[in-house]
């Protein structure tokens, strides 16, 4: 737990940090930070994430450097660590608040952080990470990337409004909040409105109760853009849809721009009032389809690079293989296989990834083993030629090379460490394993599993590896 004094510091060092910074990523990316403690002339600072850590290293470890720095010039630099207890700390996040009450200007409702733009007027947050950059293009949303890159470029346009359609976790909110993100970029002072239809419709119930729809409505209307999230809640909500068209109205009539999505194109939304899906045909109608192989390939790519995390090929293979229903199913998938690796120091493989789909799709699509392509093999003991095999298998090198008199690492090494998880869990003695490899002495043995039992103290990457095999041979949970 962090102690007052770094806390204390952490919170000047948010002070000066919140003045550089647009108000979105200050606290998108340093509200559940902290200092953790000292080791001598460094200051170890605490990230809830594991995504958090390349962000953090690529845009704002010299700028935070600089700060602790001038407020101590004892310290000469910073180490990232990931905690995901800082999320749960409520005394620290108590003193976050009490020490930038007003400066946010924002707001929590229902768990939702908002951001004010105007007096009784409050936005959704746009998150910092989402660009069009970063957004993965396929032949199935090709052309909504493209709308919104010419609506960042000219808000207000020939594309006014903008309809994205699409299922459910398929990249519109990224589209959205990227395409906002993108204006800002160019039009810093911009006023834009990002909100979803609940909240919108939540405003207007409050509006009505305080009779301050004239406030409302004017208000609205002041936006350069209003960006709308899942517009089809808007059935059997008929007042909110008659705001809601004369707000369309009023901007686009002014040239600023709006910006809707939804789960069907207009024409299915019988749901909504004629005149107000007349509107939305007006514009530009672009969808967001379910992503291809080679696309769900690339959003995985893009992704392990985001949370600092190198898969092996065939394992990315497998998941964009299998995940097929939604880019949000692809990277919650890809968010238990980082889990697994940070918390339980597990490499993922094919076997693993399986075993995380297995669990996760089949309540949701009633997925079996064969449907995710994994036959799990029935439960027995595990004999010293599976430890082999399964060493193999990971190391892609043959059992009778491990077995045979080659001292090249790439076979030593996966060698020595079968004997070590042999010792360990097939309870082998020295002699019966130097008799299993080639008849070696018993003393060879020894210092192989010495040297393993050395090697994991200070080398998390080999164990990770070596867990990793337990697990796929049956020997670990």
């Amino acid at each position: 737990m962090t102690n007052s004094v770094d806390l204390d510091l952490w919170l000047k060092v948010l002070s000066v940090l919140e003045e550089k910074l647009p108000r979105g990523q200050f606290i998108t990316w340093f509200k559940d930070t902290s200092i953790l403690g000292r080791e001598n002339d460094n200051v170890i600072v605490g990230l809830p994430l594991p995504m958090f850590l390349n962000w953090h290293l690529e845009h704002y470890r010299t700028m935070t450097i600089e700060a602790l720095k001038a407020l101590d010039p004892t310290i000469d630099q910073i180490v990232y660590q990931v905690d995901v207890g800082l999320k749960d700390d409520a005394a620290r996040t108590l003193r976050l608040l009490e020490h930038f009450p007003e400066k946010k200007k924002s707001r929590k409702v229902a768990g939702k952080a908002e951001i004010k733009i105007a007096e009784g007027l409050y936005s959704k947050i746009l998150n910092p990470r989402y660009s069009l950059e970063n957004f993965v293009v396929g032949p199935d949303n090709r052309l909504a990337h493209a709308a919104c890159s010419a609506v960042a470029s000219q808000p207000g346009g020939k594309y006014n409004p903008l309809f994205i359609y699409g299922g459910v976790g398929l990249g519109k909110t990224h589209l959205l909040q990227a395409t906002g993100n993108a204006i800002l970029r160019t039009m810093p002072n911009a006023t834009i409105l990002y909100t979803t239809t609940e909240d919108f419709t939540n405003q207007v119930i409050e509006a009505i109760q305080h009779q301050k729809m004239e406030q409302f409505r004017r208000k609205y209307r002041e936006v350069d853009v209003l960006i709308i999230d899942d517009v089809q809640f808007l059935a059997n909500k008929d007042r909110t849809q008659e705001e809601l068209f004369h707000t369309f109205n009023a901007l686009t009539e002014e040239r600023k721009q709006v910006i809707i999505s939804s789960d069907r194109p207009p024409r299915e939304l019988s749901i909504l009032q004629d005149r107000l899906v007349s509107r939305f045909e007006r514009g530009m109608i672009a969808d967001v389809g379910v992503p291809d192989y080679e696309t769900r390939h690339a959003i995985l790519s893009e992704k392990t690079k985001e949370f600092g995390l190198l898969l092996d090929e065939k394992v990315l293979g497998y998941i964009a293989e299998h995940a097929t229903k939604s880019v949000r199913q692809l990277e919650g998938i890809l968010m238990q296989a980082v889990a697994q690796y940070e918390l339980e120091h597990c490499v993922p493989t094919v076997k693993g990834i399986a075993d995380i789909m297995r669990k996760l799709c089949e309540p949701l699509n009633e997925q079996k083993d064969e449907d995710i392509g994994f036959q799990p093999a029935p439960k027995q003991a595990v004999s010293f030629q599976d430890l082999l095999e399964g060493v193999s298998r990971y190391y892609s090198v043959s059992v009778g090379d491990m077995l045979g008199e080659s001292r090249v690492r790439e076979v030593l090494v996966p060698r020595q460490i079968a004997m070590y998880i042999g010792k360990k869990h097939l309870r082998m003695s020295f002699v019966r394993l130097g008799e299993s490899f080639s008849n070696r002495d018993h003393t060879t043995v020894m210092h192989a599993v010495d040297k393993i039992e050395k090697k994991i103290q200070e080398d998390a990457q080999m164990l990770r590896e070596i867990r990793t095999i337990e697990r796929e041979v049956g020997l670990a949970a």
